[in-house]
């Protein structure tokens, strides 16, 4: 698992990756999809790792405004936060960390954000990037080009932390090696990169100058 390397950064996606909302996420959408006619079976796997407005403009809907419900639902999403808990390990993990040294890149809101970081209890990062900080969402890199920025570290030089898709495409396309966290996985994932249900997997070490390397704790379950 990255054997020899040493990261600038750590820059994780929140959904899936440090938290996991799916419960919540889902019963907000299920209702909108119901409401829209859609087949929720088929439209809820559609709607991880994307910015809402994405989401909702890909279905091409007549006479729908996706920034408008966009709002809806993130109205609907902040008014629902039961059974937002975090991913095993996680807290853990990110309070290991130098609080310089990773971000927080979500598709979400930053109200929302927020919201759902109080609730599981997962640390507040001193930097994070929200749906509000770029103009295209992931899978488009800029993201974590501008994450990587703001930490004043080049994004080749971070190790990109997703669970979906359309992050794992933005964090290869930025640049940035990545490790893929299957906690909230139902069925496997085909990556070519590293996995982890558990952050009790992972252990970490810096060097003088700040670089992170990993270190497997033990072999995945």
């Amino acid at each position: 698992m990255f054997a020899g390397s040493k990261f600038a950064a750590f820059l994780f996606d929140m959904d899936g990756t440090v938290l996991n909302s799916i419960a919540a996420a889902e019963r907000v959408w299920t209702t909108w999809a119901n409401r829209h006619g859609l087949d929720v079976a088929a439209f809820l796997p559609t709607i991880h790792g994307r910015r809402a407005r994405e989401t909702i403009a890909a279905l091409k809907l007549p006479g729908v405004d996706p920034l408008a419900e966009a709002d809806l639902l993130l109205k609907a999403e902040a008014d629902d936060l039961e059974g937002i808990v975090p991913i095993p390990g996680a807290v853990a993990f990110l309070q290991s960390l130098p609080p310089e040294r990773w971000a927080i890149v979500t598709s979400a809101p930053r109200e929302l954000a927020l919201l759902r970081i109080q609730a599981a209890g997962i640390p507040v990062p001193a930097m994070m990037l929200t749906a509000e900080d770029v103009t295209h969402g992931k899978p488009a890199p800029d993201c974590f080009l501008l994450a990587a920025k703001h930490l004043g570290v080049e994004a080749r030089d971070c190790l990109v932390f997703e669970d979906a898709p359309a992050g794992i495409a933005a964090g290869e396309a930025s640049g940035a090696s990545v490790m893929v966290i299957s906690a909230t996985h139902v069925h496997p994932l085909v990556t070519p990169h590293p996995t982890i249900r558990s952050y009790d997997e992972i252990s970490i070490a810096t060097d003088g100058n700040g670089w992170i390397a990993l270190a497997r704790e033990r072999a995945v379950a």
